[in-house]
């Protein structure tokens, strides 16, 4: 099978496509057929090097934290009904850009007929997050929301599930991008690029502020958002693509009775990951969730779904599929 490997830490040059033998799946273990890898930031950063009292890895590895596909050989003790099956799974970490890849058999998902593999990978980590971020915010029917970052991948499911839960929704986002998510319809748009985008954000909640901030930026950004969350509201400081997660002030939160919550929440043990994920398709299915796949590549071109993600020039999901 074919492979992406981090040859060594550095740009997204360092990728390079090498064959390997097929990974035999073990006790409890199944073995997909990659059609759809699922990409994250996360990723890209531990191929930088950075982060790693956190991400121990070494190069040579094979990275890749999701994978979509169809189940082809199953070990000892493991499901063996899951044969055949369209499926998405967590790889715990790497493993997953590669045609082939042994997974758990218990953080196998299978995958609604109505929903395509694609929409399934995209939906594999960002759907879980935006759940579990909505339920650890408690977000309700009265609710003001507040998405900062409403590009990406997590961000667009993050407006729509806001759609569908709150009373409103402000998306921010900037430059060439507002157009496209002025098309998930939220009752407010915010052009961060704009001097005046604080006044903007203002316009739209008053003085109240937005009951809840989510935060998918990080750094200067994420931190001026936390301004904007009204008295008794939940801030969540869970993103950080600008560099570093926002620093919030606890004595200040704590004054105005804000919850703050940051991305230890949603660090989910493997059942609540799979009972998100078994959730996050069950609303693609009915509707709810459509996530916004901006761009595709292929296995080796690995890199430069990296270099898109990190430049930001990124719309919605980034996606690797097998397909030459």
């Amino acid at each position: 099978m074919r492979a992406a490997t981090v040859s060594r830490f550095g740009g997204p040059e360092v990728f390079q496509v090498v064959e390997m033998p097929d990974p035999v799946p073990g006790a409890g273990e199944v073995l997909i057929d990659v059609d759809v890898i699922d990409t994250l930031w996360l990723e890209t950063m531990v191929r930088s090097g950075a982060g790693q009292e956190y991400w121990p890895m070494r190069p040579p590895y094979v990275p890749g934290n999701g994978v979509a596909g169809r189940v082809v050989q199953i070990g000892t003790g493991a499901d063996q009904n899951l044969r055949g099956r369209r499926v998405v799974a967590h790889t715990r970490g790497e493993g997953g850009y590669a045609e082939r890849a042994v997974v758990a058999a218990e953080a196998v998902v299978e995958v609604p007929d109505s929903v395509d593999l694609t929409v399934a990978a995209a939906l594999l980590h960002d759907g879980a997050t935006a759940l579990a971020l909505f339920d650890t915010t408690k977000v309700g029917p009265r609710d003001g929301v507040l998405v900062i970052g409403a590009s990406g991948g997590l961000g667009v499911l993050c407006v729509q599930l806001a759609r569908a839960r709150a009373a409103r929704v402000a998306a921010v986002a900037r430059g060439a991008k507002l157009e496209r998510v002025a098309r998930l319809g939220p009752d407010a748009l915010i052009d961060s690029a704009r001097p005046d985008w604080a006044e903007q954000v203002r316009a739209v909640f008053g003085e109240h502020g937005a009951d809840v901030v989510l935060d998918n930026v990080g750094g200067p950004l994420g931190e001026a958002g936390f301004t904007f969350t009204a008295r008794g509201g939940r801030f969540s400081a869970h993103g950080a693509p600008s560099g570093r997660f926002a620093s919030i002030d606890r004595q200040a939160a704590d004054e105005r009775g804000v919850s703050v919550t940051g991305i230890e929440a949603v660090q989910l043990s493997e059942h609540d990951r799979r009972r998100y994920v078994q959730q996050a398709l069950h609303e693609a299915a009915s509707g709810v969730l459509a996530p916004v796949i901006g761009q595709t590549f292929p296995l080796d071109q690995a890199g430069a779904a990296h270099a898109a993600i990190e430049g930001r020039t990124a719309f919605g999901k980034t996606l690797i599929t097998t397909n030459a």
